[in-house]
């Protein structure tokens, strides 16, 4: 699935897709979290979620000892630019977020292939004029197997080694019922391994729900989604996002307790405009605390302070995950740098040339 994000903060944004919820993380498989089942009920309880974490700024290397000495990994997702403007504003983040040395970053596909022009443009663009590893977004809606082989070929041909393969929203929605092309592939998992026997040597990652696909019957029947994508040649997947830390830990414990030994990369979404995002992640099935929305109470016409709200929110977050051991972190930027920059600083991460400065 793909949550559109054009109906959000348009005002900022202008408009344009953005999944929240799949994404890859690093060029090789990442240890962290990778078989023991974790226990984590010891101050979980007593800092519940993000807010425990809200002051808690110290940086990962400083967190209980669990990161000590070792750089978080990140990486960053952008939608592809509609018009001239939003190309400039694009790569005026780009070049932002560039000197983090991200472990790769993604462009997002839209609904139904929507935006499979301007995304192959803006993954070549991202190849020949950078240094950052792209990974292109792919979904399987409203297309035949020979349409999304050539596009597969097509990446391979300009040098792309990383696909996040996604089955993809229903054309009319989230919501609404989803039907396969009938010379399509069929799920997500047939996707996965349609991608792997074309092109071995390229990286196929995935999407995962803490609070369960809102499509499925239950967490065990999500779960062997995620299965069934990991045994078809999948090997990490990104979260859907999510504001209470636990989900997170609990669906690991469940993933675990599967077998499936992936990294479960958390998908970290900063709030630029609350009230627009909540109406939309609510609907895709990301449930929202009471206590993260008193902290935007009243700040629908204070994008100031929203805006370092946010940032604190988003910081508080990813430092109570490092805290308990997670190293991995993917950011949906919304093409936005402002405030994923600023995260990025508080985990400790420096740009390379203020790292050369210093």
């Amino acid at each position: 699935m793909i949550l559109n994000f054009r109906q959000i903060d348009s005002s900022i944004r202008n408009s344009g897709p953005l999944p929240i919820h799949d994404g890859l993380s690093g060029h090789s498989p990442l240890p962290y979290l990778s078989s023991s089942k974790l226990d984590l009920t010891d101050g979980r309880q007593e800092d519940s979620g993000v807010s425990g974490a809200m002051t808690d700024l110290t940086t990962p290397a400083q967190a209980e000892g669990h990161l000590a000495g070792k750089r978080p990994a990140i990486s960053f997702e952008f939608f592809p630019p509609k018009t001239e403007d939003m190309e400039r504003n694009l790569w005026d983040t780009i070049n932002r977020l560039a000197p983090l040395e991200p472990n790769f970053v993604s462009v997002t596909y839209g609904a139904g292939g929507s935006t499979r022009e301007r995304t192959h443009s803006t993954i070549s663009r991202i190849l020949k004029e950078t240094a950052l590893l792209p990974a292109a977004h792919l979904t399987c809606v409203g297309a035949s197997r020979g349409e999304i082989d050539e596009i597969v070929d097509r990446y391979h041909e300009v040098g792309v080694r990383h696909i996040v393969g996604l089955r993809g929203d229903p054309p009319g929605g989230i919501g609404t019922a989803y039907a396969a092309h009938p010379d399509g592939y069929q799920s997500s998992a047939d996707l996965v391994a349609g991608i792997k026997k074309r092109h071995a040597d390229i990286e196929v990652s995935v999407s995962a729900y803490p609070e369960k696909h809102p499509e499925a019957r239950d967490f065990d029947a999500d779960i062997d989604t995620l299965k069934a994508k990991v045994d078809a040649g999948a090997t990490r997947a990104i979260t859907q996002v999510f504001f209470d830390n636990d989900l997170y830990f609990r669906y690991l414990d469940r993933v675990r307790s599967r077998g499936i030994n992936i990294p479960i990369v958390p998908g970290i979404m900063p709030m630029h405009n609350f009230k627009q995002a909540r109406a939309f992640v609510t609907r895709a099935g990301t449930s929202v605390p009471d206590w993260l929305a008193e902290k935007f109470d009243g700040l629908d016409d204070d994008p100031d302070t929203r805006k370092l709200v946010a940032a604190t929110v988003a910081a508080g977050q990813v430092h109570k995950l490092a805290k308990h051991g997670v190293d991995t972190f993917h950011f949906y930027t919304m093409n936005r740098a402002d405030l994923v920059f600023a995260i990025s600083h508080l985990l400790g991460i420096r740009a390379k040339s203020a790292q050369k400065a210093a």
